[in-house]
C-alpha cells in the first residue's frame, strides 16, 4: 500500500474512532473545519490552496497531504499547486524544503491514483 492509500485509510479509520466517542467539542471542530472550506467569497479551490500554504509553513505533513487531495479534488492544477508551494517556501523559508520534498512525492503518487 502506498502513502496515498495509507493516508486515506488511516484518516478514515481514526476519524471514525474519534467521532464515535461523541465528544461535542471535537464534533463541532470537525464540522467547522468542513464548513470553512465551502465556497463563499473565496471558492473552495482557492481555500484549499490557502490551507496548503498554511500547512506547509506550519510543517504539518498530514495537513499537507489532506490539502493536496482536497485541492486536486477541487480542480487545482499541478501548476497552481507548484505556485502555492513557492508561496509557502517564501513565507516559511528553507525549513519548508523537507516538507516540499514530501509534498511533491505525495503529489506524484496521488497523481498515479487519479
Amino acid at each position: 500500500m502506498g502513502k496515498y492509500a495509507e493516508f486515506i485509510d488511516f484518516r478514515q479509520k481514526l476519524n471514525k474512532k474519534i467521532l464515535e466517542q461523541g465528544n461535542l467539542e471535537i464534533k463541532r471542530f470537525f464540522a467547522l473545519d468542513g464548513q470553512v472550506y465551502q465556497t463563499g467569497a473565496l471558492n473552495n479551490h482557492t481555500k484549499e490552496l490557502l490551507g496548503l500554504v498554511a500547512s506547509m509553513v506550519l510543517r504539518c505533513d498530514d495537513c499537507i497531504a489532506y490539502h493536496l487531495i482536497q485541492a486536486r479534488d477541487a480542480g487545482a492544477s499541478r501548476a497552481e499547486i507548484f505556485e502555492t508551494f513557492s508561496i509557502a517556501l517564501l513565507v516559511g523559508g528553507s525549513i519548508v524544503i523537507p516538507h516540499l520534498r514530501r509534498a511533491v512525492d505525495f503529489l506524484e503518487e496521488m497523481e498515479t491514483h487519479s
